[in-house]
């Protein structure tokens, strides 16, 4: 079975009158446009390394089936906040897995965005470390119960937001976690 080794983040807005058009220019502005991509769920494999947007595109070939874990969104009212993030979990031992979360939103600022999906995956991960925890506390307090367990090490998210197009053309957001 495949299993990545190494997987990298990356992020796009795109304007266009036609929605697909809109799309496109999203994933040309994160440059995985070439690839034919295959959505994947919230797994961060065992032993994978995470390396810069720049070497990731360099390893990229036009066609490939590339996997990703991807959050999208996209409006055609003016003005209208749209936001997508992806969250990123560690556990301390690189042997285990970890976890991805993807979110999007309407109305949220960027850094709320990526907070929730930031604290949806160390929540997922946080459940299957038995990690005990108060669904009620707030994020940052969480956070810290997650990290002082010693049992999660990094957290993480990219997110990409924008204001729908004055004039109401179509305005995508992408944030995507790739696979190599």
């Amino acid at each position: 079975m495949y299993v990545p080794t190494k997987i990298f983040f990356t992020k796009g807005v795109g304007v266009h009158k036609d929605r697909l058009a809109s799309f496109e220019l999203a994933l040309r502005k994160a440059g995985i446009e070439k690839c034919n991509l295959v959505y994947v769920s919230s797994i961060f494999p065992p032993k994978c390394r995470q390396i810069t947007r720049s070497m990731g595109l360099k390893k990229l070939a036009p066609g490939a089936m590339t996997f990703c874990v991807m959050a999208r969104n996209e409006t055609n009212e003016p003005n209208r906040l749209v936001s997508s993030a992806i969250g990123l979990a560690l556990p301390s031992d690189s042997e285990e897995y970890g976890y991805l979360s993807e979110h999007h939103a309407f109305g949220e600022t960027q850094q709320k965005t990526g907070e929730y999906a930031e604290d949806l995956a160390a929540t997922m991960l946080a459940t299957t470390l038995g990690i005990e925890f108060d669904v009620s506390l707030a994020w940052q307090e969480r956070e810290q119960i997650y990290k002082a367990s010693g049992k999660i090490i990094k957290t993480k998210h990219i997110c990409q937001s924008a204001e729908g197009d004055k004039n109401g053309l179509w305005t995508t957001t992408i944030a995507a976690a790739v696979f190599l």
